[in-house]
């Protein structure tokens, strides 16, 4: 093994269900450890403020090594992380198979999922947790939901940053009135019997955000599949977990990946492909609930089973061919890919899609916006999280393209409002839209 291995990165399963898991000293043992070969390497330094803190920790402390910081101090350091996984992915030549061993991401969870058992973590985080629960409600009132939610709302956003410490000028998701689960059964677009991919079935795992906040990404794919000859379901047994793991409760994310598998598996068994809606969920399913449940059959069955939504469309255009009618998106669009998608190590499929519409220019960006999930809404860190996505909002800004667009819808709400800081009179931000596959959608003539 040499320095900086050219080999594929592995990771181990994660062993959470072991005592020395959760065992605070062999924690601490652990982060010096890995904070240490950090500390020399420094190559990660502009990926995220995890390591910026770390440095300046470490750069402010009496001797200017680890030896002399203290273990309380750590915590910063762990917060700043958004396991968005990018240093495990691109940046770190130390990770497995080197022997160095170097997992940053998942220590983070570690230490996390300790602060979880020690009942440390905050109650307005938990609750933000409970994506399908909340979601469930909003939609039985989503206009006064929508209304309070609004960054604009200067009377309820206040008080939400005071209550749940949630930023006031943070973007949030808005909720559906209906969900997409129930929205698609209404109308499903008709199959188109003629197209090189018919024969093809898959079921759209709908996902939180694409179930109740944002049904038009869902209504978007279901009629591309339908006009390339696929037949869809549309199912939505429990959210991928993300948002608990995000948290450290990986309990819970076994748990709704055990419930997520046994309703999932017995369509693979029928023949059908698995769409995951977003490319954090998609990445849960390929990747982190194996590493939680490596010996359940059915979470590995899943995982073999699962594409991303431009993933699975490039495959048909690569396979079969696409149904023509695809037309020019005027003016360009700028696509950034996000973290999730990127640490999926699928290739950058979100701009390869958008490379099938005929005369259209794409630019790409690679660079993180910046939101973190939960993390980049929260009033400690939205400032920084803006911060952090500022290449890639003035790299979106200087495109000049009339569309951009994140595959993670997400992102691409916190990079716009980038954008709006940055912009002047003369440098005005696109039209943003909320997934790739809306303006592949509106490409094809489809209204959703």
């Amino acid at each position: 093994m040499v320095e900086g291995s050219l080999e594929a990165p592995t990771r181990h399963p994660i062993a959470w269900q072991e005592p020395d898991f959760y065992d605070k000293e062999k924690l601490d043992v652990e982060l010096r450890r890995v904070f240490d070969i950090c500390h020399g390497c420094r190559r990660c330094f502009n990926l995220c403020d995890s390591f910026p803190q770390l440095f300046d920790l470490i750069d402010e402390a009496e001797t200017g090594e680890l030896d002399s910081v203290d273990s309380k101090d750590f915590k910063p350091v762990v917060d700043a992380c958004t396991l968005c996984d990018m240093c495990f992915m691109t940046k770190c030549p130390y990770v497995p198979p080197h022997e160095f061993n170097l997992d940053f991401p998942h220590l983070m969870l570690r230490y996390r999922a300790i602060e979880q058992r020690d009942g440390e973590v905050g109650f307005a985080e938990k609750q933000m947790t409970k994506t399908d629960r909340n979601g469930k409600l909003a939609a039985m009132v989503a206009p006064v939901v929508n209304w309070a939610v609004d960054e604009k709302n200067a009377l309820t956003r206040p008080v939400m940053e005071s209550v749940a410490g949630i930023h006031r000028d943070a973007a949030l998701p808005k909720f559906a009135g209906e969900s997409f689960v129930k929205s698609s059964s209404a109308n499903p677009p008709a199959v188109n019997l003629q197209a090189p991919g018919h024969g093809r079935k898959a079921v759209l795992y709908a996902t939180c955000y694409g179930n109740y906040n944002n049904p038009e990404i869902g209504h978007a794919t279901r009629a591309i599949l339908a006009r390339n000859g696929v037949e869809t379901e549309v199912v939505h047994p429990a959210c991928c977990g993300m948002p608990q793991l995000e948290q450290g409760d990986i309990a819970a994310v076994a748990e709704s990946a055990r419930k997520v598998a046994a309703e999932l598996v017995p369509w693979i068994d029928k023949g059908y492909d698995i769409i995951a809606m977003m490319p954090s969920c998609a990445l849960m399913l390929k990747f982190e609930w194996p590493l939680i449940l490596p010996d359940d059959p059915a979470v590995e069955k899943l995982s073999k089973a699962t594409r991303d939504i431009a993933q699975y469309v490039v495959e048909i255009a690569k396979d079969v061919g696409l149904v023509e009618g695809l037309s020019p998106l005027e003016g360009g669009v700028t696509v950034h890919l996000a973290c999730h998608a990127r640490a999926q190590n699928m290739g950058a499929k979100a701009a390869e899609m958008l490379r099938l519409l005929p005369d259209t220019k794409v630019q790409v960006i690679e660079r993180c916006s910046g939101h973190g999930g939960s993390w980049g809404v929260m009033k400690d860190n939205f400032d920084i999280a803006l911060k952090v996505g500022k290449p890639a909002a003035r790299q979106a800004l200087k495109n000049a393209t009339k569309h951009v667009v994140s595959e993670c819808p997400l992102a691409g709400a916190h990079l716009a409002q980038g954008m709006e800081r940055l912009a002047d009179a003369e440098n005005t931000p696109a039209e943003t839209a909320s997934h790739p596959v809306v303006l592949f959608a509106r490409a094809y003539g489809i209204a959703v």
